[in-house]
């Protein structure tokens, strides 16, 4: 079962905990063309059923970012989660070499 996410830029000067009550899970995009990381925001409900599918580390997942035209293969590296309450906080994708 292929697994496809769609995300888009994070906002300049956006807040972490503005985006999470927004429904919005900040994300970070790592190992593409180039040594920067690219700032990401996720819908909160695809993250949901992303974590009930993905092993961190082992699944491959299909990246979309429309909004700089760049889609690939990628991994969950990271998944960093509340310790009380259990809910995402942040997720880290890297890219897979192709």
């Amino acid at each position: 079962m292929a697994l496809t996410v769609e995300s888009k830029k994070r906002p300049e000067g956006s807040k972490p905990k503005a985006l999470r009550r927004s429904g919005l899970i900040p994300a970070n995009l790592y190992g593409h063309s180039g040594a920067e990381s690219i700032s990401l925001v996720v819908d909160a409900k695809t993250v949901e059923r992303l974590l009930k599918h993905a092993v961190v580390n082992k699944t491959e997942v299909e990246l979309n970012i429309p909004e700089i035209q760049w889609s690939g293969k990628t991994i969950v590296r990271e998944v960093q989660s509340h310790p009380a309450k259990g809910t995402t906080y942040h997720v880290s994708f890297f890219a897979a070499k192709s």
